[in-house]
């Protein structure tokens, strides 16, 4: 890659990853929209669906770090190509799942399909294709990608379950997965490592970042993450169209031209997605520029205090939009920065590993999310104690983000 196309912010890699994380979480995000309609059809409890997305998301953690390894090994595109064909055969099998137990097993082959076409890797490539003034802006870029597929995902979900099966949704997604991989010619990156980074073994690094406690931080902070954003992507569909469903469109819902307060649930995700678009690309410009621990604490903090406003007013259409809006700003803005402070501490050659294992924390966080609000509203018949968990470690990501060494460590001289 030459030094022009380095400088270049839109570069055929940004343009191909961005294809492909659209397209992977597109999908990923219309799952909590299937919730009510697979439990109806087969008389599910609430828990059985919302642990086959836990285990979906925990596979995903789990596949991340090995995608990652993966891909630096033997390369990112044949990676990509692994990752997608897992993501298909997980949803052509899910279509055909009669029993929560095997729906729950084929979510594992989806959660290691999203590992493959996900953060982790395609974020490691366009990493390296970017120059250093460009980079924090370009994973901003990359991860906002995935929010335009949370647009577009659960809406179209929603539609298309009014005109067939859930099954056959399934079906068309693992078409649409595979059919991206048309984009694979354009993601070739050269290597932008250093010459000490690129002698450094991948068992000297890991064991260097494991050993610092800045490392063991930034792992710890990003559970939170993964907690509030699957929790709210799984149930907060159901969870506003039981509450809302009676009533009657407010202002706010005409003037975004919704006319039924039972689709608000699908559109409050689509939304969420939209607002996030301008909170992940600022995100990441503003950590070009700025501390990426401190953005990360303001980030927690927000989260926090919005879920927190939310779940103590009255629920309405209007808090509804305005909740979304607000956490949706805050989303995923977390991931350039994140993302970009593993690469500035410890360098981009391993990027793809460090940042999967990271990523597991954020995996372990959405498990329990997702879980975790299936059980209890079983047994209670409400979120409330989900959301309030969830105030809970967001104040918790936001404190210990704080300690963080954002200096880079001295690396050992070449030979």
């Amino acid at each position: 890659m030459n030094s022009v196309s380095k400088k270049s912010l839109f570069t055929p890699v940004l343009i191909a990853g961005c294809l492909i994380l659209m397209t992977g979480f597109a999908i990923r995000a219309s799952f909590g929209v299937f919730q009510i309609p697979i439990a109806d059809q087969f008389g599910w409890l609430r828990s059985e669906f919302s642990m086959a997305i836990a285990i979906q998301n925990l596979a995903w953690g789990i596949g991340q770090p090995i995608f990652g390894a993966l891909a630096e090994k033997f390369g990112d595109r044949r990676t990509i190509i692994l990752g997608a064909l897992v993501y298909a055969l997980g949803l052509v099998m899910s279509s055909y799942a009669v029993t929560p137990e095997a729906h729950q097993m084929y979510e594992i082959l989806v959660g290691f399909g999203v590992a493959g076409t996900g953060f982790g890797v395609i974020l490691a490539v366009v990493g390296r294709a970017a120059s250093d003034e460009n980079r924090s802006l370009t994973l901003g870029i990359a991860t906002a990608a995935g929010s335009a597929g949370q647009i577009i995902g659960p809406p179209l979900a929603d539609g298309l379950l009014q005109v067939m099966p859930w099954s056959s949704v399934f079906l068309i997604y693992a078409v649409a997965i595979i059919a991206v991989l048309m984009v694979l010619p354009f993601m070739r990156s050269g290597p932008v490592a250093t010459r000490t980074e690129l002698e450094e073994s991948m068992g000297a690094v890991l064991k260097k970042a494991l050993r610092d406690p800045s490392f063991s931080m930034i792992f710890l902070g990003f559970f939170s993450c993964g907690f509030q954003l699957a929790f709210v992507t799984a149930h907060f569909p159901a969870f506003v169209s039981e509450i809302c469903t009676a009533i009657p469109p407010d202002s706010i819902l005409r003037t975004l031209g919704i006319s039924s307060t039972s689709t608000l649930g699908a559109f409050s995700i689509a939304m969420i997605g939209a607002a996030n678009i301008v909170g992940t690309i600022t995100a990441g410009a503003l950590g070009k520029h700025w501390s990426k621990k401190y953005l990360l604490a303001y980030i927690y903090t927000g989260r926090t205090i919005a879920a927190a406003v939310f779940i103590l007013l009255p629920m309405t259409p209007t808090t509804v939009v305005v909740f979304s809006l607000v956490m949706g700003s805050l989303w995923l803005a977390t991931v350039p920065l994140t993302a970009g402070l593993v690469a500035h501490l410890y360098g981009l050659r391993y990027m793809g590993t460090l940042y999967g294992i990271v990523f597991l924390s954020h995996q372990l966080g959405s498990f329990l999310g997702v879980w975790l609000g299936g059980v209890m509203y079983d047994r209670y018949g409400s979120y409330d104690t989900v959301w309030w968990v969830g105030v809970g470690v967001g104040a918790f990501s936001a404190i210990i983000h704080l300690p963080i060494r954002e200096t880079r460590s001295a690396r050992p001289a070449t030979a």
